[in-house]
């Protein structure tokens, strides 16, 4: 019952999110266009992610799925809340992910040392969580976290 209240949550609030308060440009490409970029590349990483997970890219929400990719967490909503946690160790400040971290808190008590453990690695990361991915999807995703000292969780 708890993952279905945080994915109709998500579900409810992500058009208005993409629509309204994201103001990035989409990045307009596909999957197989990723596919496409040498494999040592954040791009072909991130494009084997959306396979492996059967996804799209959401336009104007591509960082989002970076940050699973450079992080190596997953996809269950406890692991989304505990990405939340590692981009707020990051230095990351916004609503939404204010919004996710007390629901999934409140929903999650359960899980704090995961979210724990997240939040510590990414405050030990040189800040990443406002790059721009689009710009950098040609460089070897090991350079990108050896850079900027992304531990996987």
């Amino acid at each position: 019952m708890r993952a279905f209240i945080v994915a109709t949550l998500y579900e409810w609030s992500k058009t208005p999110y993409q629509k309204w308060i994201k103001k990035n440009e989409a990045w307009e490409l596909s999957v197989p266009q990723l596919m496409a970029y040498p494999v040592e590349s954040l791009g072909y990483h991130l494009g084997s992610f959306m396979l492996r997970h059967n996804f799209t890219l959401e336009p104007k929400l591509e960082n989002h799925d970076v940050f699973h990719v450079l992080t190596g967490i997953g996809i269950s909503v406890p692991e989304e809340i505990a990405m939340q946690f590692y981009l707020l160790g990051n230095g990351k400040k916004s609503l939404y992910l204010c919004m996710v971290i007390l629901i999934g808190t409140l929903l999650y008590p359960d899980q704090w040392r995961f979210f724990l453990k997240a939040y510590r690695l990414g405050a030990q990361a040189n800040i990443f969580h406002s790059l721009a991915y689009h710009k950098l999807l040609l460089q070897p995703i090991e350079t990108i976290r050896t850079t900027f000292l992304i531990q996987t969780l």
